[in-house]
């Protein structure tokens, strides 16, 4: 199968704001307590509608879902924790920890891609895991290599291990664990999501190996990239706070693209910059409202859609 795609999923907030219900595991999260929420809400759009309009220009597909504000989903715009999409036109829903991100669930999304002509099924909805405090929020819990049918996973509080191996056996993946930290303060807490600290495009991955504190778990982590044959781009953790490793590969109209915010791409080096430029073209964004009070970036708003 293809392992990028030229069609993404993004879902446009309705509100947008700091989520007190996932800053506690979150430590990217800040309030920007100068602007109202309202003010908040706009610049967040405004991002929003830039990166879209930057990914249409290099012709990537995009489906634009509006958030309806039926509930109050202040963390819609990150469909790709709830959902993700694959092969034969299959979906799956997946389990949130915050009560008021799993609101934003929704076979709506299906709605919209069929106005495109893409007729989806729901392979499987693991959200019932919820009951029991398990969590596995799509790929941000999880990276994926769909070429090589690899799922890597920093483990925390939304990345359960059970579940992670429920999804491989179930999608015919090889889960590579390991616990991924940053420092906050003086401690060592673990990453909220892996597509934070890393992301892997078809000949490359950008990783922070520096939060991988476990000497065995880096090196699982490291060799079975190298024996997949990718390039590998070290990420420090100032770069992993700037989301340098908040990327994804697209597919656009002359050749791949590595999407990241503006903030992300400005604190690589010449030389990775470089390195990369060696695989694709890249493309970025301004996402400062989003960065702040999300604690997410441009990979986090896209979904691929296969």
């Amino acid at each position: 199968m293809k392992s990028i795609t030229n069609h993404i999923l993004m879902v446009r907030p309705f509100r947008f704001r700091k989520n007190e219900q996932t800053a506690s595991t979150n430590y990217y999260q800040k309030q920007l307590q100068s602007l109202s929420e309202a003010e908040i809400t706009r610049q967040a759009q405004d991002e929003f509608d830039r990166l879209v309009k930057v990914l249409r220009a290099h012709g990537v597909q995009v489906t634009v879902y509006q958030d309806p504000g039926v509930h109050d989903t202040p963390d819609s715009l990150f469909p790709n924790n709830w959902v993700s999409f694959h092969a034969e036109q299959r979906a799956l829903f997946y389990p949130m920890y915050a009560p008021n991100r799993r609101l934003e669930r929704t076979s709506k999304i299906f709605e919209a891609l069929a106005k495109e002509g893409i007729s989806i099924t729901l392979e499987a909805d693991l959200s019932q895991a919820e009951h029991n405090k398990q969590f596995l929020e799509g790929t941000g819990s999880m990276v994926l290599d769909r070429a090589h049918k690899i799922a890597y996973a920093a483990l925390s509080e939304r990345t359960d291990q059970v579940l992670l191996h429920d999804f491989c056996q179930r999608m015919g993946y090889q889960p590579i664990a390991f616990v991924a930290y940053q420092t906050v303060g003086e401690e060592r807490l673990p990453i909220y999501h892996t597509n934070v600290m890393m992301s892997v495009g078809p000949t490359f991955a950008l990783v922070g190996f520096d939060s991988v504190d476990d000497p065995k778990e880096c090196a699982l982590l490291e060799d079975t990239l190298v024996k997949t044959n990718k390039t590998l781009i070290r990420l420090s953790e100032k770069q992993l706070a700037q989301f340098s490793g908040n990327a994804l590969t697209v597919q656009g109209t002359a050749g791949p693209l590595l999407v990241m915010s503006s903030a992300g791409y400005h604190a690589l080096t010449d030389d990775q910059i470089k390195q990369l430029e060696k695989h694709l073209t890249l493309i970025h964004s301004p996402l400062p409202t989003i960065e702040t009070c999300g604690g997410g970036s441009a990979r986090c708003m896209m979904a691929e859609v296969f």
